[in-house]
Formats: structure tokens, C-alpha cells, sequence
């Protein structure tokens, strides 16, 4: 996953995902924001019209969000965006949504923020509208805050029944919910593994209660990855992600941070921090790379670290 909000280039995104589907990656992400989180500087580029120029550079490497804030876009718009990057890509899109957080790049892009119980309820009227435009003929729903009357909604998506959807976040009552009546995968944002285990039981609970077979719905977990064949080599990889956010403080207290659930350290160390997320109940690993020209950290991870996580080889 990259943060693409972040100022990355058209040529970082190509040269990142050409090497991730030739060294076999199941796929690559990208959050869905309008303005940078770290500094004003770097700049953002619209995540559904990047993924739909990577889906016509790729061939076999899925593609997605998360999360597409439902503040963006109407749900209608949404399908039809993450449809027509299906069609583009033969098939390989996963479809991240979420409720929304950050109020200042609403403000700053004249996008209304309402309080977060709006933003709930739409978050759950989106996932039905979604689903009913991609798998009905002449879908109609009115509900408090979208009307969708006869709609044929065609093309339909190339993945039948539908493309994957994905709830993002930290697995709370509501949240475990919405991703048990209308999800394909919930993806846990951060957390120690103890933190993970917890919400992923909380989500698989909800599954067994919307009486679902749990063969069909999967656990991911997004965390920053810092690793690096020697102590020094990872250290100077956070140290130069670190130097990016002027917000991260001193080295020592930063690695202190990021050392309690992203997946850092040698080899050896980042296989073993992996194993113990996959104990808890994680079955995908979404790992954000902040260095954006840091090709060989791709190489590392699938060469020397993947194969040997349960799972992921």
C-alpha cells in the first residue's frame, strides 16, 4: 500500500506496481485522500483515476482503496468509478470503504464533513447501495440520505457476483457489524497483535451471528513497514520516513512508536512480528512503504520475509 496523498510521481506508482506483480504480490492499495496528512507539500493525486492507470499498465496485480471515504463521492458514483477500473483491469479491483475522519481536507476542498454518526449511517447505506447496483436489475433503495430509484446500473462489474469489498478500521461493535452484513474482508487499521486478535474475534463473532460461513470472509491488517537486512539498514529506513513528517519528533522516540505495531527490524525480526499477527487471526498483511523509491524493500520483503510468514508464502 502506498499513501498517495503523499506526492507520489506517475513514475513511482508504474515502477512500484510493475515490480510488485513480477515478484508475485497479490496486489497493491492506495489510501484515498485529497491532501496530504504529513505536510502541505507533496500533494495528492484522485485514487480511482490512478488505479484506473494502473490497471491498463498491469496484468495480473489487484488493485484497490483503502479506504474511499463515503464523504467523496455518492455511492452511485463510486460503483460506477470502481467498476469501470474493473472492466479497464479484467477483474482485479477490491473496493475499500470507509465513513471518512479528517475534517480539514473536507473543509479545504469544499467537500461537507458531517458529524460521525451521519457519517456512519451513510457508510452503511453506501455498502447496500453498492452491493445492490452491482448485483440487481432495476436496484431501488430510498433511505435518509440517498434515493436510488430503478437503477439497471450497466455495465455490471467483470467479478461476479461482485468485486471484493472491504470495511477498514478498528473493529468496534458498529464497525464489526456493517463488515459482517456487507463485506467480503475486514481490514484492521494498526494495533499490537493482542489489540488485532481482540478485533478480529469481535468481527468473526458478527460473521457466525449474520449466520455466514467464515470460509467466505477474510482478516487483513494495514501497518507501515521498516525492515532492512541489518539493524542499520532498517533504522535508516525510518529515519528517513521520519524526516519526511516534521511532526515525528526525535529518531529514538519515533522508532520507540513505530516499533509497537508496524512491522520493523531485521529479517529474522519482521518474520517473527509477522507470525504473531497471523496467530491472531490474520490471514492478509496490507504493508504501507513510505519510501516511494525504495524499490529493493519490495524485493526484501518477497524474497526473504514472506515466504516464510503462515500464509504468505
Amino acid at each position: 500500500m502506498l499513501e498517495g496523498q503523499e506526492g507520489v510521481t506517475w513514475p513511482q506508482w508504474l515502477a512500484i506496481a510493475q515490480t510488485c506483480e513480477r515478484l508475485g504480490f497479490e496486489g497493491l492499495f492506495t489510501s484515498d485522500h485529497y491532501q496530504s496528512v504529513v505536510t502541505d507539500e507533496p500533494g495528492s493525486s484522485d485514487a480511482w483515476t490512478m488505479l484506473g492507470a494502473l490497471a491498463a499498465r498491469t496484468e495480473r496485480l489487484r488493485l484497490g482503496t483503502l479506504v474511499s471515504p463515503v464523504t467523496f463521492r455518492l455511492p452511485g458514483v463510486l460503483a460506477k468509478a470502481a467498476t469501470t477500473v474493473d472492466r479497464i483491469s479484467g477483474g482485479r479491483v477490491d473496493l475499500g470503504i470507509g465513513a471518512g475522519w479528517w475534517e480539514e481536507e473536507h473543509r479545504t476542498h469544499g467537500i461537507p464533513f458531517p458529524p460521525v454518526h451521519e457519517r456512519m449511517e451513510m457508510l452503511e447505506e453506501h455498502l447496500e447501495i453498492v452491493h445492490g447496483l452491482w448485483t440487481e436489475d432495476g436496484f431501488s433503495l430510498e433511505s435518509r440520505h440517498y434515493a436510488i430509484e430503478a437503477s439497471s446500473f450497466v455495465p455490471k462489474p467483470v467479478q461476479q457476483p461482485h468485486p471484493p469489498i472491504v470495511v477498514g478500521g478498528k473493529g468496534g461493535p458498529r464497525i464489526a457489524r456493517l463488515a459482517a452484513s456487507w463485506a467480503d474482508e475486514f481490514n484492521r487499521v494498526g494495533g499490537t497483535p493482542e489489540q488485532v486478535r481482540e478485533a478480529l474475534l469481535r468481527v468473526r463473532d458478527s460473521v457466525d451471528r449474520a449466520d455466514r460461513d467464515q470460509a467466505t470472509f477474510t482478516t487483513s491488517f494495514m501497518t507501515w513497514v521498516f525492515v532492512g537486512r541489518s539493524e542499520d539498514e532498517w533504522r535508516s529506513r525510518a529515519d528517513r520516513a521520519r524526516r519526511r513528517d516534521p511532526s515525528a519528533g526525535p529518531l529514538d522516540a519515533y522508532l520507540d512508536d513505530v516499533s509497537k505495531d508496524c512491522i520493523v527490524g531485521t529479517v529474522p525480526q519482521a518474520i517473527e512480528r509477522m507470525n504473531e499477527y497471523a496467530a491472531a487471526g490474520v490471514q492478509r498483511f496490507v504493508l504501507n512503504h513510505s519510501l516511494f523509491d525504495d524499490l529493493d524493500l519490495i524485493e526484501l520483503l518477497a524474497a526473504d520475509i514472506l515466504p516464510h510468514v503462515e500464509g504468505q508464502g
